[in-house]
C-alpha cells in the first residue's frame, strides 16, 4: 500500500495551493486546445486542474485523488472558477475507466510517492486516446540547492530522504520518470526539465514557513517520529531552520523537476 509522505495537513495544502499550470504544467500548455478530454491524477486541492480545464473547455475534465481530504477545497475552487469539471476518489493502478477515454492523462509530482510508478503509467496509458499525450513532472531532491548553507537543513534533507524510502518511494524521481515510461513500453517521449526558484522575500517566507509546518505538524513529520528517525525536539531543530532561511536577507533555493510528455 502506499504512503503519502506529505499528507494533507494545511502547511502542505499551502504548498499545493500555490500551483498553477503556469508555474507546474508549463511543459503541457503548448499541446492543449478547446475541446480536449483531460483526467488529472492526484488533483489535491485542484489549482493546477481547475487552470487546465479552462484550456480544454468544453471538454470533459476529472480531478482524482487518493484521498477524499482535499476534493472538498478542489471543488470549491472549480465552482469559483466557473468551470466545469468532476473530482473523486481514485486509484491510479486501477483507475475506474475504460480504455482510451482521455486525450490528457496528467500527474503533477505523483510518481515519486508510488511504490510501483512503472505500472502507475501503464494504468494512465491505458485510458488515454491513441494519439493523446500522458504528461507527467516529479521532483528531484537530489537537485535541490539552497544558500546560505545551515546544517538544520541538510539535516531535513537527509531526513527527507530516508522517510520517503521508508515509504517505498523516490524522491530523486524527476531522473528516474525516462527510465520508468521505457519500462512501462512508453517510447514516444520529449523529456524536459522545469524548475521553481524562492528568492524573494515573499517567496521565502511561504516556503519556509510552510516547511516549518510541515516539519512539525504533517504526515512527514508523524512518520519521521514512528519510524524512529528523528524525535519532536529534532523536527523543532528543522523547522527553525527553514524560518532562519525564510528570513534571510539573500535565502535562495532552486528546485529541478523532470517532465515527461508521451504520445499514446
Amino acid at each position: 500500500m502506499d504512503i503519502y509522505t506529505h499528507g494533507h495537513a494545511d502547511p502542505v495544502l499551502q504548498s499545493h495551493r500555490w500551483r498553477t499550470a503556469e508555474n507546474s504544467a508549463g511543459y503541457l500548455l503548448p499541446t492543449l486546445r478547446p475541446g480536449l478530454d483531460l483526467l488529472d491524477v492526484g488533483c489535491g486541492p485542484g489549482t493546477i486542474t481547475v487552470d487546465l480545464a479552462a484550456r480544454v473547455a468544453p471538454g470533459r475534465v476529472v480531478g482524482i485523488d487518493v484521498s477524499p481530504d482535499p476534493l472538498d477545497e478542489a471543488r470549491a475552487a472549480a465552482a469559483r472558477a466557473g468551470v466545469e469539471m468532476s473530482f473523486a476518489v481514485g486509484d491510479v493502478y486501477a483507475l475506474d475507466m475504460p480504455d482510451d477515454c482521455f486525450d490528457v492523462v496528467h500527474a503533477h509530482q505523483v510518481l515519486q510517492h508510488l511504490t510501483d510508478p512503472v505500472a502507475a503509467l501503464r494504468e494512465m496509458a491505458r485510458v488515454c486516446r491513441p494519439g493523446g499525450v500522458i504528461a507527467v513532472r516529479d521532483v528531484d531532491y537530489g537537485a535541490i540547492s539552497w544558500f546560505p548553507a545551515d546544517e538544520g537543513l541538510d539535516r531535513w534533507l537527509e531526513l527527507y530522504y530516508r522517510v520517503a524510502r521508508s515509504n517505498r518511494g523516490e524522491p530523486d524521481a524527476g531522473r528516474w520518470l525516462l527510465s520508468w515510461a521505457h519500462a512501462a513500453g512508453l517510447r514516444d517521449v520529449v523529456a524536459t526539465t522545469g524548475s521553481w526558484c524562492y528568492a524573494t522575500p515573499e517567496e521565502r517566507r511561504w516556503w519556509g514557513r510552510s516547511w516549518a509546518g510541515r516539519a512539525t505538524a504533517s504526515s512527514f513529520a508523524e512518520q519521521a517520529r514512528a519510524y524512529g528517525l528523528a524525535t519532536a525536539e529534532e523536527l523543532e531543530s528543522i523547522a527553525a531552520a527553514w524560518l532562519r532561511w525564510s528570513e534571510a536577507d539573500d535565502g535562495w533555493l532552486g528546485m529541478l523537476h523532470g517532465e515527461l510528455l508521451i504520445r499514446a
